[in-house]
């Protein structure tokens, strides 16, 4: 009998953290589910409505954004999907490549500046993007890189290198020291080390920081659209707003195009997840 009240308190939490998860479900659903709804909905817009459901299911709106059975329309939007799919692995791999063995030197070594040099780098991340538009857009105007998959993936990967040393420096910071100087001891040298021991134990960090690079490239619309003028050059970001117009808006093609443009981040992101999970069961400990 006296364990009644607990087992009834124990009970009334249960359902009080249950209700407010699915609370919080409902909050995070409710916008996607407007988005599909104006995505598979015949008409531009959905009908205002508490319970956003499509009352009939149309693809109307994807075969706009695709081009489907139109073979020129379909073409320019499958260059425009490569297009960011370039950018954005081209700009993950430069931004890992540079910043991982970048971080580990900040992380193992002292040297002459590298307090003075995290300083500067912190303070390029104070700085909105678009503050430097017009600087790039002369420089890779200088360069003849406009309108090119090159001048976007170098304006990139300069903005995200940073971001990465940052995150890959604390990732090897927490890698602890004595697994390295173990493998030192063995005969190993600090290459060795360094390729064996600190980058498998830091997998995961690699892994999201390559995830983080991904999507701030196939997110990006502001100087995507500053240093791209031909329409074959655009990224999806690009293409999205030319949905929306000044005095009026296709919000069903819009959402569409929104839907087909996070499909391949849910795929990657569900990849990372994977390799989070096997870099953390299969690290520099193990063996």
């Amino acid at each position: 009998m006296s364990g009644e009240p607990s087992d009834r308190a124990t009970f009334l939490e249960r359902a009080l953290v249950n209700g407010l998860l699915v609370v919080a479900v409902i909050y995070a659903l409710y916008p996607i589910l407007w988005v599909v709804t104006l995505a598979v909905s015949p008409a531009a817009t959905a009908e205002p409505k508490a319970i956003p459901f499509p009352s009939s299911v149309d693809w109307g709106n994807f075969r706009t954004v695709t081009g489907a059975g139109d073979p020129d329309r379909a073409w320019l939007f499958g260059r425009q999907l490569v297009n960011s799919l370039v950018v954005s692995l081209a700009t993950a791999f430069a931004a890992v490549a540079i910043a991982t063995p970048t971080a580990y030197a900040l992380a193992r070594f002292s040297f002459v500046g590298k307090r003075t040099g995290l300083r500067t780098m912190l303070l390029t991340q104070m700085f909105p993007g678009v503050a430097s538009a017009v600087p790039l857009y002369l420089i890779l105007d200088a360069l003849q890189l406009l309108d090119t998959r090159t001048g976007l993936v170098l304006v990139y990967a300069a903005t995200a290198v940073p971001f990465a040393i940052f995150q890959l420096r604390g990732a090897f910071l927490a890698i602890p020291v004595d697994l390295e100087e173990a493998a030192m001891v063995d005969g190993a040298t600090r290459t060795q080390a360094f390729l064996k021991v600190a980058l498998p134990a830091a997998r995961p960090a690699i892994a999201v920081t390559s995830l983080f690079a991904f999507m701030s490239a196939w997110n990006e619309f502001i100087l995507a659209a500053t240093l791209l003028g031909r329409e074959s050059a655009f990224t999806l970001p690009v293409v999205l707003q030319s949905y929306v117009g000044e005095y009026d808006a296709n919000w069903g093609a819009f959402a569409a195009g929104a839907i087909l443009v996070s499909v391949p981040v849910m795929i990657l992101f569900y990849i990372a997840q994977r390799q989070l999970i096997s870099g953390l069961t299969a690290g520099g400990v193990k063996g």
